[in-house]
């Protein structure tokens, strides 16, 4: 400030200084004259010089707001342009500015350079410009070519005849050097698709001439879908093309996205009672003992809902239920258009449906409890036909519906177990029995097993037996046949000999045979034995001596003879 003070004081002295040399005393010599005009001059100039430049940093805009020796503003104006008062639409850019007492008739600030964030846009406000038309709340957009002329106080408010208040152009993320005087940006989140996501929009304006009139999704059939009425892109309304997964730089202020979820979606109806169930044990003496306990399911907000309360045969029990929801790209304008999102789809279209639908199936004459059970995928076909119509009105594809086992009240299920845990304990007998039968044969096939080297050893003695009967059989066929040859021979000798005879040489056979194998009863006579001749054996006998055998041979020859008839 004392820098500014001694500034204007110089140049005013400056001014001042062709008045000054004329109240120089004459007594002065002319060389002092000539040396206090010639500082009074120099110091004049440079006051002048001091107040009449400006230097912009780098990083800073130059703002210029004129004070003295100007026009008033026009009633209305906020930014004043060329001979007015008050800030300036012009800017200064960084450097050195020459400006003839520039820091005498305006003020000078600075300002810092504006920055958009990566992931962020600017929304710009003016405040000044044309005003806007009748009906209009946000500026008109510039194009791409015009952006750059658009950031130029001066050119948009004169000949790019730029409008006052929100403007719909939006600037990119980067660094920009604009009059703060006119303009205010304020940073906004980027609208990012993720992938599996659309984005439906809702145009506040039209950004295209010419847009025909909203037309209906509703395919023709007010009660086949749902009216929704929906235009092209870059017309006012809900645009007919969904953006597909990226980052937009748009003016959400004008264009206000709904992002719909593309992949299958679960939801769940599940929690929010107690489940009662009941066990049943065997005593050590067979018998069945019941017991009931209760568990508190409870709700978690991620799910749809709570369970659905069914009611059959004057019972009510709870039964989850998970649907299978999907949005196909195409079809998510129409469910923005007609319901919203789909939140508002789930609590408004399917979940009331599901509640009407099982209450309808389950209130039917014919239908058990046990149903819920036992024929599960029955239910489920009646429940999806009823869901799937209800969705494609709205543009929501139901792929299905599946139901979880039925909270069903335990009174229901008491005998139903029984009967299983009697069949269960039968079946379990059975099989104890089966296993013991198995184990005695495992332990007679071990037996038998161990006994193989004897049942072996027999069975070869039981074949070898077989063969010496065989043998036998044979030998005593051969022994039959030989004795019945020699009784044939004998017959003939005793045809040829007579029957004395025979048996004579037969007994000396057997003699012959029994000293052959006993050869010491053999005796060698030391006399000479002769005989008469009357008997042919009397020279065995000689030879055996007085033995039994020849004993016997002599009773037998002694034996007297029948007599003749």
């Amino acid at each position: 400030m004392t820098v500014a003070i001694l500034s204007i004081l110089a140049m005013i002295i400056g001014l001042s200084g062709f008045l000054l040399t004329r109240l120089i005393p004459s007594r002065f010599p002319a060389l002092i004259q000539r040396i206090i005009k010639s500082a009074l001059i120099i110091f004049g100039v440079l006051g002048i010089v001091s107040r009449s430049f400006v230097i912009v940093d780098a990083d800073a805009v130059g703002h210029l707001k004129r004070v003295y020796l100007a026009d008033d503003l026009p009633p209305g104006k906020i930014i004043a342009q060329a001979g007015e008062k008050g800030p300036q639409a012009n800017i200064l850019g960084p450097g050195f500015h020459f400006i003839w007492f520039v820091r005498v008739l305006y003020d000078v600030e600075m300002g810092n350079i504006v920055e958009i964030p990566e992931g962020t846009y600017g929304f710009i406000s003016t405040k000044d410009g044309a005003p806007l038309r009748q009906g209009q709340y946000i500026a008109d957009p510039w194009s791409d070519d015009k952006i750059r002329e658009m950031q130029d106080g001066s050119f948009f408010l004169g000949a790019g005849g730029g409008q006052k208040g929100p403007q719909l152009t939006v600037l990119p993320p980067g660094k920009y050097r604009l009059n703060q005087y006119l303009y205010s940006v304020t940073p906004y989140k980027a609208l990012d698709v993720p992938t599996g996501n659309v984005a439906v929009i809702r145009a506040n304006v039209s950004t295209i001439e010419n847009c025909p009139s909203p037309h209906s999704t509703a395919g023709g059939s007010a009660n086949k879908n749902l009216s929704a009425p929906i235009v092209p892109k870059g017309c006012m309304g809900v645009w007919d093309e969904a953006l597909p997964p990226g980052r937009y730089y748009l003016n959400q202020k004008a264009f206000v996205p709904t992002v719909i979820p593309t992949r299958v979606q679960v939801w769940t109806y599940r929690g929010g009672y107690t489940q009662r169930k009941v066990d049943l044990s065997l005593s050590e003496d067979g018998t069945i003992k019941q017991t009931f306990t209760e568990t508190m399911i409870k709700y978690d907000p991620k799910h749809a809902d709570r369970a659905i309360n069914v009611r059959v045969e004057g019972w009510t029990f709870p039964v989850d239920i998970r649907v299978l929801v999907q949005v196909h790209p195409a079809q998510a304008p129409r469910v923005v258009a007609s319901v919203g999102t789909l939140k508002e789809v789930e609590d408004n279209i399917i979940t009331p449906t599901i509640r009407d639908a099982l209450r309808t199936i389950g209130g039917h004459p014919d239908r058990k409890v046990m149903d819920f059970v036992e024929k599960r995928d029955e239910i489920m076909q009646q429940l999806e036909a009823v869901l799937v119509p209800e969705g494609e009105k709205a543009g929501v594809t139901i792929q299905e519906a599946k139901m979880g086992e039925p909270a069903l009240p335990p009174e229901l299920m008491v005998a139903r177990l029984r009967k299983q845990l009697a069949t269960q304990l039968k079946a379990t007998y059975e099989e104890e029995r089966k296993a013991q039968t198995e184990r005695i044969n495992v332990t007679r096939e071990k037996a038998t097993a161990d006994q193989q080297p004897t049942l072996v050893t027999a069975e070869i003695e039981k074949k070898a037996a077989e063969h010496r009967k065989t043998q036998l059989e044979l030998e005593g066929e051969g022994e039959k046949l030989r004795l019945m040859q020699i009784a044939q021979g004998q017959k003939a000798q005793v045809d040829v000999l007579g029957q004395d005879r025979v048996l004579q040489l037969q007994m000396l056979k057997a003699t012959l045979e029994v000293a052959a194998e006993n050869p010491d009863i053999i005796k060698v006579p030391m006399v000479m034995v002769g005989g008469t001749g009357t008997s042919s054996l009397e020279g065995a006998a000689a030879v055996l001596g007085a033995s039994n055998f020849t004993r016997m041979l002599d009773g037998i020859s002694a034996k007297p003879k029948a007599m003749p008839k």
